[in-house]
């Protein structure tokens, strides 16, 4: 994307609705520019009235005048920039919004691909950056940009002989803001990149705070987290330099052009060619000048900054769905809830070389237990996740009643169908809204006869805040098979058609599994269920048991059948058996 295309794209989606705004601000700048060069030019009338010719006129209104452009300097940039500030903050708002939009909508696949923590960085860091860029830059861009123009007619009006010396200056503060504009470029995303990884590391670390405990990695964690730290502080303040290499720069220009202009004025001032009160007039407006001609040399470096955000944060808020939420498609007709699977091959993007799953045929008796068997990582769980379309097959096709699940409108689809993973997922929230957030209409006499059937009660009745009690990240305040009854009372209280169960009941104990057990009983009672199980004792009375392995399906029959034509199969009961 080019730089002009990100302007544009910003422009037209975020800051054209704020052009009011905008336009105030820059009629602030206009002021500003007016009285700073009101300011330099009085100094003119000041010291040829009250010093040379002591004019007592004159004594009380220049000294006014200087106050009230003073006063309509400081008024009108403050306005502005608060304008500038407001808008600049309602574009990062919007930009956010339309970012966690795109996250929220994007395929899982695509959220997996890269660590949360750099998609954290993109949010803020690089959100930050076109923020600074709009209320730094621009107004800058204008306000200084006016300013100088002012001074410099100031300048030309009391001598345009000085005034072409003084303009040197421009030439080599554009140079310099060009080639410092480039090098920001490649430090912001620079910083950005460890930005991204400290958040990343930030994340991991809280996520897994026991294991570091009990392996006792405090130490390594100390200095790992001082590398990411010291490598962000780095990269700062490489942004920082380059921001201020200019600065020694505009000083020795500066100060060559005021020794050379003291020369040459003095020549002039000798041969009654240059009066005293309009060289200091000239003196003061060029003296002005030297700050907004150093703040348009770091405009380039602050558009720089911005524009290579944009270029990592544009692609995030444009990108497309390669599963498509087809919400003109035809809507599930569900009567019995069979499911079939035909010829579906699936590779993940990120690895297409590795063919996870290879000419899957599969029949599921409608309102009937189907189970799924198999090594870990033969591909069971990407079974699961191919009927909502989490992903979708490369090939082939899955049918619920005979319908395509690829034509069928999304929402429709996901309705019908619960997961309950081994992996729970809660919310930082209480027990009664992470039950309510499967059915948001449900009343509460649903909700509490959710946590019943699930045997839920059991433990809320325990807890001092009952259904009120807000259970950390990810329940971390509740027990691994409580947080596995929350899940089962969610889909409870979706009561779709399809139940999903990805070894839900894999790592209890035998008293919490046999409460767990009792509350998926409630929840698949006539409901066409899948189940990957580990312990084979949960589906012994399976309709259909089918063997994965590798990516195909081995077998597939009930289990005395299994336990005869599968070695495979025989091979994990026999173990299982010989555990217990």
């Amino acid at each position: 994307m080019k730089n002009i295309d990100i302007i544009k794209r910003l422009y037209s989606d975020y800051t054209t609705k704020h052009l009011n705004k905008i336009i105030l601000a820059i009629i602030f700048s206009i002021f500003v520019a007016g009285a700073t060069s009101a300011t330099a030019w009085l100094l003119d009338p000041a010291i040829e009235k009250i010093f040379i010719n002591k004019d007592q006129s004159l004594i009380f209104i220049i000294p006014l005048l200087i106050i009230i452009a003073f006063a309509t300097k400081g008024i009108s940039l403050y306005l502005a920039k608060v304008l500038m500030i407001k808008t600049a903050e309602e574009v990062k708002k919007n930009i956010q919004i339309d970012m966690l939009s795109s996250f929220i909508k994007a395929d899982t696949e695509k959220i997996e691909d890269k660590h949360s923590g750099k998609y954290i960085s993109n949010l803020n860091f690089d959100v930050n950056q076109i923020t600074g860029m709009l209320s730094n830059a621009v107004l800058n861009l204008f306000k200084d940009g006016l300013t100088l123009i002012g001074l410099l007619f100031v300048m030309f009006f009391q001598n345009w002989r000085l005034s072409l010396i003084a303009l040197i200056m421009l030439p080599i503060a554009s140079i310099t803001a060009k080639k410092l504009g480039k090098r920001i470029v490649k430090v912001a995303t620079e910083a950005q990149e460890k930005s991204g990884d400290l958040n990343k590391y930030l994340i991991d670390l809280f996520k897994n705070h026991k294991i570091i405990k009990i392996f006792q990695r405090e130490n390594y964690e100390n200095e790992r987290s001082e590398k990411f730290v010291n490598e962000l502080k780095e990269k700062t303040i490489k942004i920082h330099s380059v921001f201020i290499r200019s600065t020694p720069i505009m000083e020795v220009v500066t100060g060559i052009m005021i020794a050379i202009l003291i020369f040459y004025s003095g020549k002039l001032i000798m041969n009654d060619q240059l009066s005293i009160n309009n060289f200091f007039s000239f003196l003061a407006a060029m003296m002005l000048a030297y700050q907004p001609v150093k703040s348009l040399a770091n405009v380039n470096v602050s558009f720089g900054q911005g524009l290579s955000a944009g270029k990592r944060i544009l692609p995030i808020i444009d990108q497309k769905n390669k599963i498509s939420s087809n919400e003109n498609g035809k809507v599930l007709d569900i009567s019995n809830a069979s499911i079939k699977f035909q010829n579906i091959n699936f590779s993940y993007k990120s690895n297409l070389n590795n063919i996870v799953l290879k000419n899957i045929n599969i029949d599921i008796a409608g309102r009937k237990m189907t189970a799924l068997v198999g090594h870990s990582g033969s591909g069971k769980s990407t079974i699961l996740n191919l009927i909502p379309r989490i992903y979708d097959a490369d090939s082939g096709e899955i049918l619920i009643d005979n319908q395509k699940v690829q034509n069928l409108n999304l929402k429709s689809l996901r309705k019908e169908i619960s997961i309950v993973d081994q992996n729970t997922t809660l919310f930082d929230d209480t027990i009664f809204n992470n039950i309510k957030y499967a059915k948001p209409e449900a009343s509460d006499e649903e909700i509490f006869k959710a946590a019943k059937i699930s045997m839920c009660t059991d433990f809320i009745e325990k807890l001092e805040d009952k259904f009120q009690t807000v259970i950390g990240e990810n329940g971390i305040k509740l027990s691994g098979g409580e947080k596995q009854r929350l899940s089962i009372a969610r889909a409870l209280l979706k009561d779709s058609k399809i139940i999903l169960l990805d070894e839900a009941t894999s790592s209890l104990d035998s008293e919490t599994e046999e409460k767990i057990q009792k509350a998926i009983d409630e929840l698949t009672k006539n409901k066409t269920t899948v189940v990957i199980a580990h312990r084979l004792s949960t589906i012994l009375n399976s309709e259909k048991i089918y063997v994965v392995n590798k990516g195909s399906i081995e077998s597939s029959g009930k289990h005395d059948d299994l336990i005869k034509n599968s070695l495979l199969y025989k091979n994990f009961y026999e173990r299982q058996i010989k555990n217990n």
